[in-house]
């Protein structure tokens, strides 16, 4: 390892407009437009404490706004109106469509200033239907 590793290169930010099925490793900085939980099960009290929360959120930037699917803690970060910031995300594919996701090896944030721009709402990527084709030779 060098020596001078303790100097951490600044990560590069996507865009919602680049992201594509099937990718990872995307840096965001979100506006959470709205945040609606679909699963809440389990609870505090019970064995280990296991409780599974999954939230539906509507995220986007300046170029566009994906759905993004919280998990457990995560929920509490993804509020609405509030700025966050993804690390180390990916996209995964449900009934067709990209859906953004953030697993234990990424992180959800809340940014550390909020963002000044406005979010593009009338560009939808997770209303775009994907449909995988096979290519014969």
């Amino acid at each position: 390892m060098a020596a001078d590793s303790g100097a951490r290169r600044q990560p590069s930010f996507t865009k919602v407009d680049q992201l594509r099925p099937g990718t990872h490793g995307h840096n965001l900085i979100l506006k959470v437009v709205d945040s609606k939980i679909v699963v809440q099960r389990g609870r505090e009290g019970g064995p280990q404490g296991r409780q599974m929360r999954i939230a539906e959120c509507l995220v986007g930037d300046e170029t566009g706004i994906i759905v993004f699917t919280a998990r457990n803690d995560q929920v509490d970060v993804i509020r609405p109106g509030t700025t966050v910031e993804l690390r180390n995300a990916k996209i995964d594919m449900f009934k067709g469509s990209m859906r953004l996701a953030v697993d234990k090896w990424g992180i959800v944030k809340a940014a550390e200033s909020s963002a000044e721009w406005t979010v593009k709402e009338d560009n939808n990527l997770s209303l775009i239907e994907f449909e995988l084709v096979t290519v014969t030779e």
